[in-house]
């Protein structure tokens, strides 16, 4: 009876203890976000104060926000630009990882080291190889331009996952498509497609969040408002005259821009975490 309540009582420490990390991890993430909205509902003349819960609500920075004819080209720009980047890296991605994952050629292993080797060199690395390759080919202020950029980025990173994704793919599967008849194409399409959903929607949401904050490439890459996105609108931003302080208008702005991520993340979560869990698990 003893021994049972000392387990009981260590349980319950350790429950504790679990659920405790959990609040202050969750409270440290969570917190820079909560003052953001805050302070984008104060006055400028309440910006400063340490109030947890702001006493006045103030609705003017939203309503700047969207009155304001370059913040609106900039969102635009960054959803267009970021929507067809996860989609093209997809695309090549998904047709890439197949003969990766399923074929034996010379030089396999040394592609997939070049792609994850490319994940960690820094932006500023191949930014002016970028910017000659962009005006060779005359895209320079345009959104092909930081959609070609963001696929240096994007796409290694998702192939490298994309591969192991169809490497945990049993071959049994594979072999009796092969029986029935089923061309190369059709295997890819038919059979891996919907198997790899969990892994196209893990890997295009994270091709989606690095488009989107994407902010050197922007930056160097774009001259004016009609072809900036989000992150350099929001460097740049200074606000109307009658703002002395535009800190609450780009609080005001960055929750604008981050609600996108957060609804992605919360409509796809489910599918984020089988995601995730289907590459660690070999079939």
């Amino acid at each position: 009876m003893i021994i049972g309540n000392k387990w009981k009582l260590k349980r319950l420490i350790k429950n504790a203890v679990f659920y405790l990390i959990c609040a202050i991890v969750s409270v440290c993430c969570l917190f820079p976000f909560y003052w953001s909205v805050v302070s984008s509902l104060r006055g400028n003349a309440d910006l400063f104060s340490t109030e947890i819960f702001p006493s006045r609500v103030v609705l003017e920075n939203y309503k700047y926000i969207f009155n304001d004819e370059a913040f609106g080209y900039s969102f635009l720009n960054s959803v267009v630009v970021a929507t067809l980047t996860s989609i093209l890296t997809l695309a090549v991605c998904l047709f890439a990882a197949y003969p990766l994952a399923r074929h034996k050629f010379a030089g396999k292993k040394r592609v997939l080291m070049i792609a994850l080797g490319v994940t960690t060199l820094p932006h500023v690395a191949v930014l002016s190889g970028m910017f000659e390759m962009i005006r060779i080919l005359d895209i320079y202020n345009e959104k092909s331009a930081l959609i070609l950029a963001y696929m240096i980025i994007t796409v290694p990173f998702t192939l490298w996952v994309m591969t192991n994704f169809m490497n945990s793919i049993p071959k049994d599967i594979e072999e009796a498509a092969i029986m029935d008849g089923a061309s190369q194409y059709m295997i890819l399409t038919k059979i891996f497609f919907p198997i790899l959903i969990p892994a196209i929607v893990t890997t295009g949401l994270l091709a989606f969040i690095a488009a989107w904050n994407e902010f050197l490439f922007a930056l160097t890459f774009t001259l004016t408002n009609q072809a900036r996105t989000v992150p350099v609108s929001l460097a740049l931003f200074s606000g109307a005259s009658q703002h002395e302080l535009p800190y609450g208008l780009i609080m005001a702005a960055s929750v604008v821009v981050t609600l996108p991520l957060v609804l992605l993340v919360i409509i796809f979560q489910r599918r984020i975490i089988s995601g995730l869990m289907a590459g660690s698990v070999k079939g």
